[in-house]
């Protein structure tokens, strides 16, 4: 027979009583508390054990062990966040644009695998995801485009055709809940503000959504599972580091919500978790390893973060619920390299492996991200 201990243990109204340490079953119809506390508190070395389960109070979900790091549950649809999925879409390899799809497993560390190949090479396009689904629209081929296209994220193949935009654009940037996809700013030659969406899971035509404050390029968005945040490019008629958003499930037009650290910010990245959002790289015209951040759920300017291991403009940014990738881009010539954040931390990236080959202006998409 096994040894039981006790200490401190509640009982259903709530009173204090005996801990209970050893195979136990609970019959409770009302709850039970685990240990809780911040991010910096998780446990960490040697003594942990695969499926061990902790409350953080920093993010407000439980997290479980997963051999090699504390992976979040998310309250809505539960994910382990083991095989949240990173796959990067079309951009450019001087001096053309390409279709080449491909993927990378987000929580571990390597170089990227063939994917497939877009219905049509694109770059400087508008993406987001669902949890089964990455969805590319317009950007050029070297004309601007209106079409729509989607791969499933957890297969391989090439893409299908989902529908048009509500205007042929390019230049602009994408945030998505787990069912909703919408569609920010760009230029169609000339700058605009329109916001449209789509329903991620069916096929169709994009849909108007409202208007961005001011006209908006070259910028980028992340989301929560509620809010889209709108961030940086270029303005009327200058840069910008004006940060807007939306509330994705809506209708209407964007609100203010701050402004970045950097004075002006074109072409950065952004990815998000479900509580931060994170913008790396670009430039003011000069080229940016600045990276910062914001609480999606609230509002404010941004707050410092870390470095990208070099200026960088254009890198492809996405997201698992613990992680973030910036991949590709130009430094100032076309790079392949894959770096990562832990986005609840603070910090410089660490490196992660390499993309096919060297690509500018590429679409980042997960089954993992913020808005999920």
């Amino acid at each position: 027979m096994s040894n039981t201990k006790f200490s401190n243990f509640k009982s259903e109204d709530g009173n204090t009583g005996p801990d209970l340490v050893g195979i136990t079953t609970f019959t409770s119809p009302y709850y039970f508390v685990p240990p809780s506390g911040t991010t910096a508190q998780r446990p960490s070395g040697e003594g942990l054990t695969p499926g061990m389960l902790r409350f953080n109070t920093d993010i407000g979900r439980l997290e479980v062990w997963r051999n090699d790091h504390w992976a979040t549950i998310l309250g809505e649809s539960p994910n382990l966040d083991g095989g949240a999925r990173g796959v990067f879409g079309g951009g450019y390899e001087t001096p053309t644009p390409v279709n080449t799809i491909e993927y990378v497993t987000i929580p571990t560390l390597g170089n990227s695998i063939d994917f497939g190949d877009l219905t049509t090479a694109r770059f400087r396009s508008g993406y987001f995801s669902s949890s089964t689904r990455a969805v590319f629209g317009g950007g050029q081929n070297p004309s601007v485009l209106s079409s729509i296209e989607y791969v499933t994220i957890s297969s391989t193949g090439n893409g299908t055709s989902f529908g048009n935009l509500t205007i042929t654009t390019a230049y602009f940037s994408g945030l998505s809940s787990s069912t909703r996809g919408v569609f920010t700013g760009g230029i169609t030659p000339t700058a605009h503000n329109v916001i449209s969406y789509v329903t991620i899971a069916s096929t169709g035509d994009a849909q108007d959504f409202g208007d961005l404050l001011d006209t908006r390029y070259y910028h980028t968005n992340c989301a929560s599972s509620t809010r889209g945040i709108i961030a940086g490019g270029v303005g009327t008629p200058t840069l910008t580091n004006s940060i807007e958003y939306i509330t994705i499930s809506t209708t209407g037009n964007s609100s203010d919500f701050g402004d970045l650290t950097v004075s002006v910010r074109e072409r950065p990245s952004g990815s998000s978790n479900s509580t931060r959002g994170v913008f790396g790289g670009g430039r003011t015209p000069t080229l940016l390893n600045s990276i910062e951040f914001v609480t999606i759920a609230s509002t404010g300017n941004s707050q410092d973060f870390g470095d990208l291991t070099n200026p960088t403009i254009a890198p492809a940014s996405c997201a698992s619920s613990t992680r973030g990738l910036f991949a590709g881009g130009a430094s100032p010539t076309l790079t392949n390299t894959i770096q990562y954040i832990t986005i609840l931390t603070t910090g410089d990236t660490i490196d992660f492996g390499d993309l096919l080959a060297p690509r500018n202006q590429i679409m980042a998409c997960s089954n993992g991200h913020g808005g999920l």
